[in-house]
């Protein structure tokens, strides 16, 4: 990839507060509540759209639209970064990266 003196924008998605850290280093943020659980997958696929590098996503979204999340990864150039809430992590996240290598070492044969 060609280096670009415009950086892309990032995003996270979550709890108020899983996502409190990102929106203190600017990045975009969705609070992701009852109320609009039902549009996570029309947002995840607006930031891939939109030309996002990187949406940070709260573990347990991530699990629950993993069919979403397996969409664009195999479709955009956006990178969907699992991270745990304040209860911890449910290992989503490793299993993830695991995943990414795995698909990386085997475009490598």
């Amino acid at each position: 990839m060609a280096a670009s003196s415009k950086s892309l924008p990032m995003a996270a998605m979550g709890s108020y507060d899983s996502t409190l850290p990102f929106k203190a280093i600017g990045l975009d943020v969705v609070i992701i509540g009852d109320d609009n659980k039902d549009s996570v997958a029309q947002l995840i696929n607006k930031f891939a759209n939109g030309g996002y590098a990187a949406l940070f996503i709260e573990e347990v979204l991530f699990s629950e639209f993993s069919a979403v999340v397996d969409e664009i990864n195999n479709a955009s150039d956006m990178c969907i970064i699992p991270v745990p809430n304040q209860s911890g992590s449910i290992g989503v996240g490793l299993s993830s990266i695991r995943k990414s290598v795995e698909r990386a070492v085997c475009m490598g044969i």
